[in-house]
């Protein structure tokens, strides 16, 4: 899986309300979730990220409660996927889950900056800044996981392996 977008930079213990405010929790919708993802952290986020752009952020992203609709929110404004130096558990099980593609990769998450074109092949654990021109790595998901990931989450590689297996 190659991805491809735009670096958007945030900080370290970004925690699940900066991702998805609390007060927005009366619904489980992904595109109404998208409408306010990130909003804590960056109000006019929503507004600017664009399908593929991707999220660089620090130490400990996700944080905070184990709500799965913080990767959700994610997804459904278009991230493609979101490079850190870490993730809290939780959040980074949850991605996996709902398919959204993580990669931990501290010497990337320092070093892109805002703005930078970003290059992501999930198979490989490849980060390129296209900007700069440097790549970084992180390690690659089993394959197991990358199926997962592939399939746009837990509930769909299930559903295909039940149609499959009969």
């Amino acid at each position: 899986m190659l991805l491809r977008g735009k670096a958007w930079k945030f900080g370290d213990d970004i925690d699940t309300d900066a991702i998805i405010p609390a007060r927005y929790l009366n619904t489980s919708e992904p595109e109404e979730l998208a409408k306010y993802c990130m909003e804590d952290a960056d109000p006019e986020f929503p507004n600017k990220v664009g399908k593929g752009d991707i999220i660089v952020a620090g130490k400990n992203f996700g944080c905070g409660s184990s709500r799965e609709h913080a990767p959700i929110a994610i997804k459904a404004a278009g991230v493609s996927c979101v490079i850190a130096k870490s993730f809290a558990r939780i959040f980074y099980r949850n991605s996996i889950n709902i398919g959204l593609p993580i990669l931990e990769s501290p010497e990337a998450a320092q070093a892109i900056e805002e703005g930078n074109e970003v290059e992501v092949d999930v198979a490989k654990g490849e980060i390129k800044d296209l900007t700069t021109g440097k790549t970084y790595t992180s390690a690659p998901f089993p394959e197991a996981i990358q199926q997962i990931i592939a399939a746009g989450g837990l509930i769909n590689y299930v559903a295909e392996r039940v149609r499959k297996d009969g």
